[in-house]
């Protein structure tokens, strides 16, 4: 009795196979687990045609929540079928092989949307992105490229004509236009300065006026014994303060127009001889890159040399040639505007500083309307209310 249950109990602790060979738990689980896999198969297809899988799953056990266990024949192991092999059962009664996962079969049912793939959908902005940024740093790398190698053949041209080694593109007739313009400019500016000076003076001049125009009534009406002779020198006061106003309203307006010829016509034709002036370097260093170019050899490796060469010494030598011709335009705009602006803004200091000294106040009111001269009302260059807070 003892010994045969020695012997049984080994028997469940170490199974054997039929060829007598030890074999593990798991693949006794695994094979057992095919069988019953088969068998089922079987089970499921004796099931009645009009009858609905899903009605007998839901009869008997919840099969998320279970493990099938079973046994071979004469052995003591274990076999657990996952239920996700049942699931695979219950999509072959519908036609499904038991490869196709339960997703994929939700997926083939009528009115089913498949839901969008969160993966690409994050990566490809990622991507975007990426290719982005290095196409910005690649243009970014030969605009730095582009504007190095053209600064360093324009230093080397700026230092050969320095040091009279290289030649220069000049038009004698064009460089003397352009010193000219820079010469009345400096004069020019002189003439606003001292003009704007005179502004500031002649106006304090007037407020004292004012204000002793202001006194002298004041003691008119307090002194009884010199009343008239305190009217007489505020009522002279008060017309030459008027007068000063008229007179002011005159140099305002000549400032004004002054530092708009100055500061703004001839300033934006500077602009472009500076323009026109960069252009000039550019296109003798391109120029002589050709021409050290073509004297020397001429491999293939030179041709292509060369021909780039050419290309860029001819976009420079275009852009040269339009800022010649708007400099010279410009210029010749430039001189016609000056005189005529020069020309009214002359007259009308003349007659109005005339009429002021002399005391003719028709003549300097006449003045200011001939110009086309508004004056501002008094108080008008004081800050509002708002303004001082």
């Amino acid at each position: 009795m003892t010994d045969s249950i020695l012997s049984k109990a080994a028997t469940m602790e170490i199974p054997i196979n039929s060829n007598g060979d030890s074999r593990t738990a798991e693949d006794d689980s695994l094979e057992q687990g095919a069988q019953i896999g088969g068998s089922l198969d079987e089970i499921v297809g004796t099931l009645p045609v009009n009858m609905d899988l899903q009605q007998v799953m839901v009869s008997g056990p919840n099969l998320n929540e279970t493990s099938i266990v079973s046994g071979g024949y004469g052995g003591a192991a274990e076999g657990i079928i996952p239920t996700s092999s049942i699931k695979d059962i219950r999509f072959k009664s519908r036609g499904i092989t038991p490869s196709h996962s339960a997703t994929s079969w939700i997926a083939n049912q009528p009115g089913h949307y498949p839901a969008p793939s969160m993966h690409h959908s994050n990566s490809h902005p990622s991507m975007m992105s990426e290719e982005a940024a290095k196409g910005v740093a690649v243009e970014k790398f030969d605009s730095v490229k582009k504007w190095s190698i053209n600064t360093y053949k324009c230093t080397k041209q700026m230092f050969s004509e320095r040091f009279g080694r290289g030649t220069k593109t000049v038009d004698m007739e064009l460089e003397a236009q352009i010193d000219v313009l820079r010469e009345t400019k400096m004069k020019y500016e002189h003439i606003l300065r001292l003009a704007r000076e005179l502004t500031n003076h002649f106006y304090n001049m007037v407020q004292t006026q004012q204000a002793l125009g202001d006194t002298f009534a004041d003691l008119s009406q307090k002194s009884p014994e010199l009343q008239d002779e305190f009217g007489f020198n505020a009522e002279t006061q008060r017309l030459l303060c008027k007068n000063g106003e008229t007179l002011l309203g005159a140099i305002n307006f000549f400032v004004s127009s002054i530092n708009t010829l100055v500061n703004k016509t001839m300033e934006d034709t500077l602009m472009t001889i500076k323009m026109y002036e960069n252009a000039r370097l550019e296109f003798d260093a391109y120029r002589a890159d050709l021409e050290e170019l073509s004297v020397g050899p001429r491999d293939a490796a030179a041709m292509v040399r060369i021909e780039m060469a050419q290309q860029q010494y001819q976009i420079h030598k275009d852009k040269y040639e339009r800022l010649h011709s708007d400099v010279s335009i410009k210029l010749k705009f430039l001189e016609e505007n000056k005189v005529k602006v020069m020309h009214k803004q002359l007259l009308l200091f003349h007659n109005a500083v005339s009429a002021y000294f002399a005391g003719n106040q028709q003549q300097l009111e006449q003045t200011l309307r001939q110009f086309n001269v508004k004056l501002k009302p008094p108080g008008s260059d004081k800050p509002s209310w708002l303004e001082e807070q």
